[in-house]
């Protein structure tokens, strides 16, 4: 088998009962490998066959050798058994693998979940992987594709949403999709059988992301340099610090200020060639970038980028004491609009 091999190719075939000896999971967005994982979990063995013949451990709580003579031994009154190792990145020696990978059980399958990287620095046991088994790698989304991505998952269970408030979603959750896949279902379960629409007053009501409060509208006004606004934001942000984390406000504005200088050093800055540089498909995502031209000089902009980059160091205590993280936040976008 081929390194790398997509998502929905692995789906398919599992979904088709075309199994096969080792999976290895691996990257750094845990959604995608869990949701295979699972698969596997439901479609290799019938729930009368997984008594016997189905093994679950984690990497911290097992070692090699135990695993290889699992994978050894033979199904009882089934085809297949299956053995799953849930995060194996914590499994010590886990190079020592390749003594059963080289020469697998046709009827025993292994899955090697490996969560939040890869397995760096072990070629030869991944390259005996990909000769006999499956291999994928879950990136991470970059944050401007996460919109698409909740319109996508709600529309499979035929729940409308527009960009706008996706874009919401993603600004107060950030990128974890499994933190967001948990909120969208929670927000399937609540919503009225005859709405089928998120709207901002669901997902105030059950998110806590105020349809008046929150980055997006944070970004909006600091875009026109809109003080009061900014500030009214600013301190609500601060009387609410844990729906509002710092860190999750820190990343909407850097991007922010990164995409204003791309646009700032376009020779074309009209709304149509600035959609194409920053990949927007909606009209509205552009018309902050467009006012923002007209507020800041892209030294400004070059400034704050740097600014924001040192209040993110103060964030996480890096000289920084006492300043509680609503200060921080005022402070820097005092400076970001002066």
């Amino acid at each position: 088998m081929t390194k790398n091999t997509s998502f929905k190719t692995i789906e398919n075939a599992i979904r088709a009962k075309q199994f096969m000896p080792i999976y290895l999971f691996q990257g750094e967005e845990s959604y995608y490998t869990d949701l295979l994982t699972n698969l596997l979990i439901q479609s290799v063995l019938d729930e009368v066959e997984k008594d016997l013949n189905q093994t679950i451990v984690y990497g911290s709580e097992t070692n090699v050798p135990s695993i290889i003579n699992i994978c050894r031994k033979y199904p009882m009154m089934a085809k297949r058994q299956l053995i799953v190792i849930k995060e194996a990145q914590a499994l010590k020696n886990i190079n020592d693998l390749i003594h059963y990978v080289k020469q697998p059980l046709s009827s025993t399958i292994l899955v090697i979940n490996y969560k939040y990287g890869k397995l760096e620095g072990r070629k030869k046991l991944v390259d005996e992987i990909a000769k006999v088994g499956i291999i994928f790698e879950s990136k991470k989304i970059i944050n401007s594709k996460i919109p698409d991505f909740i319109i996508d998952y709600l529309k499979g269970k035929q729940i409308e949403i527009n960009f706008q408030i996706a874009k919401i979603i993603t600004d107060h959750l950030g990128n974890d999709l499994s933190k967001i896949v948990k909120e969208l279902d929670k927000l399937s379960i609540v919503i009225p059988i005859d709405q089928k629409r998120i709207t901002a007053d669901l997902i105030e009501k059950n998110i806590g992301i105020s349809k008046d409060f929150n980055n997006f509208e944070l970004q909006n006004a600091v875009a026109v340099r809109d003080i009061l606004k900014v500030n009214r934001i600013a301190f609500y942000f601060e009387q609410n610090p844990r729906n509002n984390p710092l860190i999750l406000t820190l990343n909407v504005l850097f991007g922010f200020f990164v995409n204003l200088m791309i646009c700032q050093y376009e020779k074309d800055q009209s709304q149509k060639h600035l959609m194409q540089v920053l990949g927007f498909k909606w009209n509205f995502q552009i018309a902050n970038y467009i006012q923002a031209i007209k507020h800041y000089k892209p030294t400004k902009t070059m400034n704050n980028i740097s600014l924001i980059r040192q209040y993110d160091a103060k964030a996480k205590g890096v000289k920084n004491f006492s300043v509680n993280q609503g200060k921080l936040l005022v402070e820097l976008l005092y400076k970001l609009m002066h």
